[in-house]
């Protein structure tokens, strides 16, 4: 009987004993990590929506407009691209600066239409305001300062103009390929209307273009636009 008990005793300490060898080899069991859900292959990233003004380092408000021979010029789609806006009153003194008395802008506008950017000319003088044209006079006047009828946006109700609080002519909107706003205010740094000032100054948005297409930050992001007061011509607003 004792030599029973003392087998038995012996059996359950080595059955204790290959337990504990057998939970220190079993590997550790971790719990699984929450799962992440990961989009579906249709499903497209939600798109940041577009503040209700133009914001700098915001995307920029889009808009259709009739350009001079009378199709729609939707801002969205040059997405990919780098967009200039440029408002624009013929018969003002700062915009004449730059156009008929020097030929600077179209100049301009040509070497970087050439260079793949688009160059959008906005008009938001309303009916009866200086600076609106219309019909053949519109197209006379455009020839005249040697500019684009297909970039030459009409904005006659001023919602563009509100909607980017253009505040003179010329008053310039550099907007990136993925379009979010980078540059807002003047064309350059001297704030006056002689051309001989042009090609002393510094030209911020050329210099805001070239910065976005060497991937680097744009240096100067806004500035007090110069020139000739544009809501003065705004319309009513609704």
């Amino acid at each position: 009987m004792k030599k029973t008990l003392l087998s038995l005793a012996a059996l359950i300490a080595l059955a204790l004993t290959m337990s504990m060898v057998l939970a220190e080899d079993r590997p550790e069991v971790k719990p699984d990590a929450p799962k992440t859900e990961e989009p579906k292959a249709d499903e497209k990233p939600v798109e940041e929506k577009a503040p209700d003004f133009a914001t700098i380092d915001k995307k920029a408000p889009d808009f259709t407009l009739k350009n001079a021979e009378g199709k729609d010029v939707k801002l969205s789609d040059y997405l990919g691209k780098i967009v200039i806006l440029e408002w624009i009153n013929y018969d003002c003194p700062f915009v004449k600066k730059f156009y008929a008395n020097s030929g600077h802008m179209p100049k301009l506008q040509k070497e970087q239409r050439d260079a793949g950017v688009v160059w959008l000319s906005i008009c938001s003088s309303a009916k009866g305001k200086q600076g609106h044209f219309e019909g053949e006079a519109l197209t006379e006047r455009i020839k005249k300062e040697k500019s684009d009828p297909a970039f030459y946006l009409i904005d006659d109700s001023s919602k563009v103009g509100r909607t980017y609080k253009a505040l003179t002519t010329p008053h310039m909107f550099v907007i990136d390929n993925k379009g979010v706003l980078r540059y807002q205010g003047a064309i350059d740094s001297i704030r006056s209307g002689k051309t001989e000032d042009i090609e002393k100054a510094s030209n911020y948005v050329t210099e805001a273009v070239k910065a976005l297409k060497d991937g680097k930050e744009v240096a100067t992001k806004e500035t007090k636009p110069y020139g000739c007061d544009t809501t003065s011509k705004f319309s009513v607003a609704n």
